[in-house]
């Protein structure tokens, strides 16, 4: 490797691995596993998918989209389960990947990916205002946000909840004013300030609040056990498949918006979606978070000037020795300032600058944004995005089958009705409403010839109306071209 690309990776790492740390503790804590595992996914994200083909800059790790399923998984299954879950989920990325299916992933609509990211992140804020006060949040995400009224007023009546919530508060301001300095300032990424400002302060003014519990890296090391995918077999099955889902969805999706950042090779998504596999099928061998790639480290990776996937595979090595030389140093750190960084990344996820124009110029992609995150909140996270599948298909389907029925009512003589476009049963209300309303004393001539598509309900319709016509009718009428002509 040329030195000076070594040189620009090996800065671009160090950038990336302070943007990581915090981020893969926060998450691990955020997810109610071991902090340790989120470094061990960080690492594994690092040196195993950052050194495969795929995607030469995005970063993997472990991600707060992610957060909700996890923490999901882990209440209902045991903390065994995850690593089953986890490294099917990676097989079955292999295996997609294997099979070319990867480009298929970029043709979820972009609504549905927004709008589970949105949901997540309301989840997240919710949950996360709870750890803020060293209180326990509800298993539900409905249950977390009609909880907040309670958990304000025992902030109230709780000086040491108050306490704890303004060392998170605290975080959040320094993380959203360290974005509004010089850029050479900001070098040092915003979360790592915040987290070390927040332990210092817990320090000095030595109030009880809650810290992160350590384990040690290889005691967090969680395999999986041997009885639990035959147990919940039926569950867990459902449950790799939201997690294949979302963690392809996710990974691709921030391979195209990396792509957008930098003028190097494209990603080629098959090799990515396989390169998130084998990180995954690892990952979940060893017990720890899910991984995907990660557009905020990502993007710091391609702002600090990286050149090659040597930076990527740097920051892994990076956490890594600080996860074997440093793991106490995370037990210093109050749980309620991760749960403030968590906060501020649950907003990010939160697509206020694209809701006002998507409404304006796309109001149904709107809707179903919106729909697929209320359902994430108030449902779960599997169901929340089939919902919003399901929605995105239906405005498809009702988009492109679009019908123009045109009638010419001359004083007498024929009356003809053009119909043009896509002649489906979603349209086959307003078909059989103008046809049923025409007169019974004229000539009718329907003209089919310039319509595209005539469906199977559609055909049968027409069919049925033309006979119950002609039988009622003195005036029969005519089809150009014939119904049998059509398809």
């Amino acid at each position: 490797m040329r030195f000076p690309a070594l040189k620009y990776d090996l800065t671009a790492s160090l950038v990336v691995f302070l943007v990581a740390l915090p981020l893969c503790v926060g998450v691990a804590v955020a997810s109610g596993v071991p902090a340790e595992l989120g470094l061990i996914t960080g690492i594994v994200g690092g040196l195993v998918t950052g050194a495969l083909p795929g995607s030469s800059l995005q970063v993997s790790g472990p991600a707060a989209g992610l957060t909700v399923l996890v923490a999901e998984t882990v209440q209902r299954f045991g903390l065994p389960a995850l690593g089953v879950v986890v490294a099917a989920t990676g097989l079955l990325q292999l295996l997609l990947g294997a099979l070319r299916w990867g480009r298929w992933f970029r043709a979820i609509s972009v609504a549905v990916v927004e709008g589970m990211l949105a949901g997540i992140g309301l989840v997240i804020i919710a949950g996360q205002l709870y750890a803020m006060a060293d209180r326990p949040a509800p298993a539900s995400g409905i249950d977390k946000l009609l909880g907040l009224p309670g958990l304000a007023a025992r902030l109230v009546s709780s000086p040491a909840a108050g306490y704890s919530f303004a060392i998170g508060a605290g975080t959040i301001a320094v993380i959203v004013l360290w974005q509004r300095l010089p850029a050479r300032v900001k070098v040092v990424p915003g979360a790592l300030v915040a987290v070390l400002l927040a332990t210092a302060a817990a320090w000095l003014l030595n109030r009880p609040v809650k810290k992160v519990e350590v384990k040690g890296l290889l005691d967090a090391v969680q395999p999986p056990g041997s009885g639990v995918f035959d147990q919940f077999a039926p569950a867990l099955l459902v449950t790799i498949v939201a997690f294949t889902l979302v963690a392809s969805a996710e990974s691709l999706f921030s391979a195209a918006a990396v792509d957008r950042l930098h003028d190097g090779p494209r990603t080629d998504y098959d090799k990515e979606l396989m390169a998130q596999g084998a990180g995954n099928a690892l990952c979940g061998a060893l017990g720890a978070l899910p991984m995907t790639a990660v557009i905020v480290r990502s993007a710091a990776n391609v702002q600090a000037g990286a050149r090659t996937k040597a930076s990527r595979v740097l920051h892994g090595a990076w956490l890594l020795l600080f996860a074997a030389l440093l793991p106490a140093a995370l037990g210093v750190i109050p749980v309620a300032a991760l749960a403030g960084v968590l906060v501020h990344a649950g907003f990010k996820l939160l697509p206020f600058k694209q809701l006002g124009p998507l409404w304006r110029e796309h109001r149904s992609e709107a809707l179903v944004l919106a729909a697929t995150a209320v359902a994430i909140v108030t449902v779960n996270m599997f169901e929340g995005v089939l919902i919003g599948l399901g929605l995105s298909i239906v405005k498809t389907a009702w988009e492109t089958s679009r019908l123009h029925v045109e009638t010419e009512e001359p004083p007498t003589g024929t009356i003809r009705v053009r119909l043009t476009g896509n002649a489906t049963f979603l349209r086959l209300p307003k078909l059989l409403d103008t046809l049923e309303a025409l007169p019974t004393d004229r000539v009718l001539e329907l003209d089919l010839t310039d319509l595209r598509h005539l469906d199977h309900a559609c055909q049968t319709a027409l069919t049925t109306w033309v006979e119950r016509h002609n039988a009622n009718a003195p005036e029969a009428v005519r089809l150009i071209p014939a119904l049998a002509g059509r398809n």
